[in-house]
């Protein structure tokens, strides 16, 4: 970073949500087998949990209330949905995680409403994660509704990628090489 330049943590934010959303998403989507969710579990704590953590501390710290409301959100998200699915709180019913994920819709359908002001890029991560939410919580009662949220998520987790590279590659080139 240059000489008062001004820390941007959404890059590492968006990177840990995209990858550990894009990995999730491949077993969702039937593309991965389960044999794959010890990775998934790895990158929903480090990267999908602590990383955006970090990135929601940051931006709080710089005064970016959506941005810290939404990496921390989102990261506390991959920590608890880490421990349902290893089963640390005990077994969960179809209705009970089709709730749980109902509720991330309704809270992300709020933050799309947020993101008015906000690059394309953003609209699109939050309008496809709400998509994500509700297609994921049908999908417990519907396989067929469950694979096609997998194929959602990987095009969300593949757009917070991209926002991400953007994010980077723009500030580090000083130029706009991937339109926002």
């Amino acid at each position: 970073m240059g000489e008062g330049s001004r820390l941007n943590p959404a890059p590492l934010g968006l990177a840990g949500f995209g990858f550990t959303t894009f990995l999730l998403n491949l077993v969702n989507a039937g593309l991965l087998d389960s044999s794959a969710l010890p990775v998934v579990l790895a990158m929903g704590i480090f990267y999908g949990g602590l990383a955006q953590i970090i990135a929601g501390f940051l931006e709080a710290k710089l005064g970016n209330t959506f941005g810290a409301v939404a990496f921390t959100s989102y990261g506390l998200f991959w920590l608890a949905t880490v421990g349902i699915i290893m089963g640390y709180f005990g077994e969960v019913s179809a209705a009970g995680m089709a709730a749980y994920l109902a509720g991330w819709g309704t809270f992300t359908a709020i933050m799309t409403v947020a993101t008015k002001n906000h690059a394309t890029t953003t609209k699109f991560v939050f309008a496809s994660l709400t998509a994500l939410f509700f297609l994921l919580a049908a999908g417990e009662f519907n396989s067929t509704v469950h694979l096609l949220g997998g194929y959602v998520g990987l095009i969300c987790g593949a757009s917070a990628i991209y926002a991400s590279a953007a994010g980077v590659i723009n500030e580090s080139l000083n130029r706009k090489v991937l339109p926002m």
